[in-house]
């Protein structure tokens, strides 16, 4: 099983880096997480070139959702939202809305902030785009709060912090397995 990790931040050594490096020590055996690159590159989405030939950074990003049986986010949380970067992927990946390659893909959303809340407002918000855009969204908070004191210097998470992301990895790769034995066989 394949699962694309893409974090919504594009400062290297970000939190949410660490979190999703957190988040890969809790995968089950048999599970790959293989974390997108590629963020920074997007180009602001318009329709209208969409139409005609989607940008090969574009391409690649579908490309890597469309080759994921799962999708897990990390979201940091900029002005009690998703990060702008982050919105603006996920409008070129939602279209076209019909096939688009999110829709029926599970996904799970975590994220850390520097604050108390630990982005469970911006993770509120990417799920409502995601469950918009059609993907099958788990429905969980799973926020870290006071992210410069619930890593410590070697980048390791709090355990009890750490227990919650397994949880909702463990949750998403149920999901994936789910829709796997609900697919009639080819």
């Amino acid at each position: 099983m394949k699962v694309l990790g893409i974090v919504g931040s594009l400062r290297s050594g970000s939190y949410n880096a660490q979190l999703m490096a957190a988040a890969a020590e809790t995968l089950p055996a048999g599970v790959e997480l293989e974390v997108y690159d590629g963020l920074r590159v997007i180009p602001p989405f318009d329709e209208e070139r969409d139409a005609t030939s989607a940008p090969e950074d574009v391409a690649a990003l579908r490309r890597a959702v469309a080759e994921a049986d799962g999708i897990l986010f990390a979201t940091p949380e900029y002005n009690g939202s998703i990060p702008g970067q982050l919105k603006n992927a996920l409008d070129w990946v939602s279209v076209p809305f019909e096939h688009n390659v999110l829709r029926n893909k599970p996904v799970a959303v975590i994220g850390t902030s520097t604050g108390m809340f630990g982005a469970v407002w911006a993770q509120a918000d990417l799920r409502k785009v995601l469950g918009l855009i059609g993907a099958r969204v788990l429905d969980r908070d799973t926020p870290v709060p006071l992210a410069q004191t619930a890593f410590d210097a070697d980048g390791a998470l709090d355990t009890e912090l750490l227990e919650a992301v397994s949880a909702a990895v463990r949750d998403l790769v149920e999901l994936v397995r789910t829709r796997e034995q609900a697919q009639p066989a080819a």
